[in-house]
């Protein structure tokens, strides 16, 4: 059976590294971006099931990358999960306005992000 693919898109070197290890632990395959137009890049050639999204991003930020994908017919079963320091209401709502299926704050609770990433991807959820 072929991993389902999740790319980190994220610029802090210690939140990628308990991502990274969090989400194969949880048995995706993972990708890393540390910028925006990097992330946009991968997402074009890999085609991850799942963008895991910061919105600051250096360059391209991450609403820009979010509209991106939400603009391209062939990424249409991407899911994406802003995962960011931004936690105000109205950010949220820009967030998913912007086309992001989910929205969590940082810090996060572990257990909570690989709930969060099953149920994107229709993956069973274990309690």
């Amino acid at each position: 059976m072929k991993l389902k693919k999740v790319l980190i898109a994220e610029d802090d070197p210690s939140i990628v590294l308990s991502l990274e290890f969090l989400l194969q632990s949880a048995g995706y395959e993972v990708l890393v971006a540390r910028t925006g137009s990097e992330a946009l890049a991968l997402i074009d050639r890999a085609r991850p099931d799942l963008v895991v999204l910061d919105i600051m991003l250096p360059g391209v930020n991450g609403l820009e990358v979010c509209r991106s994908v939400r603009a391209s017919a062939a990424l249409g079963e991407t899911r994406i999960l802003m995962l960011t320091a931004r936690g105000r209401e109205s950010e949220v709502q820009r967030g998913l306005v912007q086309g992001a299926d989910a929205y969590m704050t940082k810090p996060f609770a572990t257990r909570e992000l690989v709930r969060t990433v099953r149920q994107l991807l229709g993956d069973e959820v274990m309690k």
